[in-house]
């Protein structure tokens, strides 16, 4: 199992215009990718089960936040999305990729966790 501290996000939309204008959820969307990379994140192509812990708002008081740590995330963004965004910024190619198990869970910070099962 491997812990990476990165806050995950859902790859956004994009246009053409995106290569030259900056929008902020993009510009974000590639921070993360950079960061992804320096980090050196391995998703293998079979058999793994990737989390993402979602941060909780600082707005929530105490008493929600412990009520909800470590429950299922059930808001935006799509896990898939998340997904999406974690082998783009992997994989030149994510083809390879043929089998993967997906949670989402809220958790005091955001972290990608990858455990990969023995075949």
């Amino acid at each position: 199992m491997k812990i990476y501290d990165i806050t995950p996000l859902g790859k956004p939309r994009m246009t053409r215009a995106d290569k030259w204008k900056t929008r902020p959820a993009v510009m974000r969307y590639r921070a993360f990718c950079d960061e992804a990379r320096l980090r050196r994140i391995h998703l293998p192509e079979s058999g793994a089960h990737v989390t993402f812990v979602m941060p909780m708002p600082t707005s929530w008081s105490k008493k929600k936040r412990e009520q909800l740590d470590g429950k299922p995330h059930q808001s935006k963004p799509d896990c898939d999305n998340m997904l999406k965004a974690l082998m783009d910024a992997l994989f030149d190619d994510d083809s390879s990729v043929w089998d993967c198990r997906i949670t989402k869970l809220w958790g005091e910070k955001g972290q990608i966790i990858i455990r990969e099962n023995a075949q």
